[in-house]
């Protein structure tokens, strides 16, 4: 936190939102009569350049403004951003839509993926130790601009059903004291063709097999609405995988 002023955090929370939500390059002008900070656009301006200089903010090729970078998303979820607390109902629909299936790892996960896909409108994965893979929703990509890129779509579709891709995630997770992991742009998916996409995966392990579950996604996602959802699932699917000794 030492490194961002408060209104510099105040302004890169702004921009964050504003991009969430449109998808667009964010200028100062934008800003300032939106979000109503009480500086000047030029004032805003300069901090938005000191914000880029930290690498929390890229210029974007086609328009004047700025889009947060994986390290400004990163500053965001860990420092500002507050989860949206799941909901009783929430939570009880989320068990039941997978209870049926409890006894059998491939069924659960196949139908976790379904319920995950439907409820958060992304695409769901769902990755064990053992090489399986699951995914559903595909379609739902298809709704977020960025995957009309179709260079983005095919390398991710092709990367779903990279094995080795996912296994490496499932055991890197054991070697974080994290409860979710964000994958945010080519960074993480070491590939520069996923700068746009983003992950957020919770881990589950029962007696014999340990996996991911979770979602992909644009990197302009509303974490605080998903990362619960992801934290409940993963921690639902470990404790029936427990009581049934899988």
């Amino acid at each position: 936190m030492d490194e961002l002023t408060h209104r510099q955090i105040d302004i890169l929370k702004a921009i964050i939102k504003e991009y969430t939500e449109t998808g667009m390059a964010v200028g100062s002008e934008i800003i300032e009569k939106k979000y109503k900070l009480g500086v000047s656009p030029a004032t805003i301006r300069n901090e938005m350049v000191e914000l880029a200089k930290k690498n929390y903010l890229k210029k974007n090729h086609f328009s004047s403004g700025r889009v947060p970078s994986a390290k400004g998303f990163r500053f965001y979820i860990k420092n500002i951003m507050k989860e949206k607390e799941m909901s009783t109902t929430d939570e009880v629909a989320y068990k039941n839509s997978i209870w049926d299936e409890r006894r059998e790892a491939h069924r659960l996960l196949s139908q976790a993926t379904k319920v995950l896909s439907h409820r958060t409108g992304m695409l769901s994965l769902a990755a064990t130790n053992v090489g399986d893979i699951y995914y559903s929703g595909i379609a739902n990509l298809l709704e977020n601009q960025e995957f009309l890129n179709l260079s983005l779509s095919k390398n991710l579709f092709e990367r779903l059903d990279e094995v080795a891709f996912w296994e490496k995630i499932v055991d890197d997770f054991g070697k974080v004291e994290e409860e979710i992991i964000f994958m945010l742009g080519e960074e993480d998916f070491r590939d520069p063709n996923f700068e746009s996409c983003a992950s957020v995966f919770g881990e589950f392990e029962g007696e014999s097999i340990k996996g991911i579950i979770g979602v992909v996604g644009p990197k302009r996602m509303y974490y605080e609405v998903i990362t619960p959802q992801i934290k409940y699932f993963s921690n639902l699917i470990e404790n029936i995988f427990k009581e049934q000794r899988i």
